[in-house]
């Protein structure tokens, strides 16, 4: 069983940045791709990131290419997402997700954090 636990979401003005951060705890939680997804009301859930299980390998969603940097500390199994250069419509919740290598679907979910970005 993997539990995720998401902290760092909050309000911040236009321009300004947040840093997310997710822990797994998982007995193999080194093996486990993570990612962040967002949901903003009234949108599809989109995914904005996520980093292999050696953190070598990454992926952004076009929307947050250059922005948003996603890494991963195994010793702590954490995760992290840096957002800088932060718009009004990054305003979503933010879900941290994990599956284990060779998964395709995310099996596993935090409960979401918060961000508001006022412009």
């Amino acid at each position: 069983q993997v539990q995720l636990v998401e902290s760092g979401g909050g309000s911040v003005q236009e321009g300004g940045s947040l840093r997310l951060s997710c822990t797994a705890s998982a007995r193999s939680a080194s093996m486990l791709t993570l990612g962040w997804f967002r949901q903003a009301p009234g949108k599809e859930r989109e995914i904005v990131a996520a980093v292999g299980f050696n953190g070598v390998n990454r992926f952004y969603g076009d929307s947050v290419k250059g922005r948003f940097t996603i890494s991963r500390d195994n010793a702590k199994n954490t995760a992290y997402l840096q957002m800088n250069s932060l718009k009004p419509e990054d305003t979503a919740v933010y879900y941290c997700a994990a599956k284990f290598r060779g998964n395709e679907e995310w099996s596993y979910w935090g409960q979401g954090t918060q961000v508001t970005v006022s412009s």
